[in-house]
């Protein structure tokens, strides 16, 4: 009983990492029909920014993390800017190759200025574990998982009742209305890309203060994607549910299915596998909206 709470907790926090992360590729695909295969490097980017900020350079906590949210920011403004708004009116083929490259070019950054494979954050949050019923979890897990909810619950507000944040979700529904009320378009698709950096950011910084950064982080950001393949490419709702559910399985399984297979790679591999059978079984996701197009 105590090691099934443990899975369970731990699960539901680094899913609900996950389900951050992947709401950053929920609101650019809502806003632009683009797909952020980018996702993952941008979490080990900021995760060794962070890095940069708190360990080499040596910066307080209380002037680091501002710091890497404005440059979080500031990469997604670039990122927009140099590499998509030139290829507006492209077809969609070449706005998705497009952020395969920035991927690639990103981890090549990462990899020039930080050479090194695995480092190790700061202890942000209390190092002695709690005791929840017969179970010793971490407090970490547990930080991990309030902070994500915390998040959560500001992004809904956001998105609810900023005045930017319902020009997003309109942009979403029909872009040429948005523009007829006077909204650029384009500053949409900038914020969405800041919005999607940003999230990034902090799904990069909790899961590092977990795990350490190594540039298994890379893979943390396709984890993500099964989140959004699950629930749905264009739900938030769908991204918030599914991401502890895809944390549950793969701590699950890992923590039952390795001692029976002998192959400690089986809890990598399980986010894959969902994606999978939700693409045969249910391809738009639990709450994708389905669409129906004449070919």
């Amino acid at each position: 009983m105590a090691e099934l709470l443990q899975y369970l907790i731990s699960g539901l926090a680094v899913g609900m990492i996950y389900a951050l992360i992947a709401l950053g590729f929920v609101v650019v695909w809502k806003s632009s029909s683009v797909a952020n295969l980018a996702l993952g490097q941008l979490v080990l980017f900021s995760a060794w920014f962070t890095y940069g900020m708190l360990v080499q350079a040596n910066f307080p906590l209380w002037l680091a993390f501002p710091l890497v949210i404005l440059f979080s920011l500031a990469l997604g403004w670039v990122i927009e800017r140099l590499a998509l708004r030139p290829l507006i009116a492209q077809p969609i083929l070449s706005l998705i190759t497009i952020t395969l490259g920035v991927a690639y070019f990103i981890e090549g950054v990462v990899t020039l200025i930080w050479p090194k494979s695995v480092a190790a954050l700061p202890r942000f949050f209390p190092t002695q574990p709690i005791r929840i019923g017969p179970a010793v979890v971490s407090q970490e897990y547990v930080w991990v998982a309030g902070i994500s909810l915390i998040v959560f619950v500001l992004l809904t507000l956001f998105f609810r009742y900023h005045r930017m944040g319902i020009a997003m979700r309109a942009t979403a529904d029909d872009q040429l209305a948005v523009q007829a009320c006077g909204i650029p378009v384009t500053r949409i698709f900038s914020r969405s890309w800041m919005f999607a950096c940003l999230v990034a950011a902090i799904g990069g910084i909790l899961v590092s203060s977990i795990g350490g950064i190594t540039y298994g982080l890379v893979e943390t950001g396709l984890k993500a994607f099964s989140v959004v393949i699950l629930g749905g490419l264009d739900s938030f709702i769908g991204a918030i549910i599914a991401g502890p559910i895809i944390g549950l399985c793969e701590n699950l399984g890992g923590g039952y299915l390795t001692p029976i297979i002998g192959w400690a790679g089986v809890k990598d591999i399980i986010p894959f596998i969902i994606i999978i059978i939700v693409m045969i079984i249910k391809p738009y996701g639990l709450f994708g909206e389905v669409r129906i197009e004449r070919i």
